[in-house]
């Protein structure tokens, strides 16, 4: 029966596609002789926050996400970022195909408030796989098996690769998500001030709260 093992050698944003989507190049290798005919696999990816350590300004930036700092021993925790499936082709020995994850620029989830308060350094991410294997038998049948419950790989992704390519496919922008009584009223108000843009209403809106405060 195969052993399949698995390596996530590097990452890059996919050019020119619909949306944002990053690949993960990975390498699948069997360390028995059998030649492997396909192989369904289940991807859950983990973010392991846990494992770096954070500047003040990072820890700034995800106090929404984790609270005070002094409290990051009970509440810095792995978390999911997402699910993924892809079909690995026939091989013997190794190959490296590639595993892409749609992305999004929501700052109402979790792993997007992550990855924006992150300034430098890398996020360290754990691939779980599960799956089925197709594989020639020594008789030269046909063989199905299940992918072992334990196969994982580890990677760091730079978070240079991930603000490069939100740059990319929303340079200067970020999307924010509005309860739809809130944005009607945000509506009216830009309809009632005249202003061309939604920036410019809500520029409006943080001008007049300032100019409360100074009052």
């Amino acid at each position: 029966m195969p052993d399949l093992t698995f390596q996530v050698e590097e990452a890059a944003a996919v050019p020119f596609a619909a949306a944002p989507m990053l690949s993960f190049h990975l390498r699948v290798a069997n360390s028995g002789a059998e030649a492997v005919y396909t192989a369904c696999l289940r991807c859950q990816i983990q973010i392991e926050a846990a494992q770096r350590r954070y500047s003040s300004e990072e820890q700034a930036g995800l106090q929404d996400l984790f609270g005070q700092p002094n409290r990051w021993h009970q509440t810095l925790r792995t978390f999911l970022w997402t699910h993924a499936s892809v079909v690995v082709p026939q091989f013997s020995g190794s190959t490296v195909l590639d595993l892409q994850i749609p992305c999004t620029f929501d700052v109402n989830l979790a792993f997007v408030k992550y990855f924006r308060g992150l300034k430098d350094g890398d996020i360290p991410l754990c691939f779980q796989f599960s799956g089925t294997v197709f594989y020639e038998a020594i008789d030269g049948g046909l063989r199905v098996a299940p992918i072992s419950w334990d196969a994982e790989a580890k990677f760091r992704l730079p978070v240079k690769t991930w603000d490069g390519m939100m740059d990319a496919y929303y340079p200067n922008s970020a999307w924010l998500y509005l309860r739809r009584d809130v944005f009607e009223r945000l509506h009216r108000h830009k309809i009632e001030r005249g202003v061309a843009t939604w920036e410019q209403a809500l520029e409006d809106l943080l001008e007049n709260v300032a100019e409360e405060v100074r009052r």
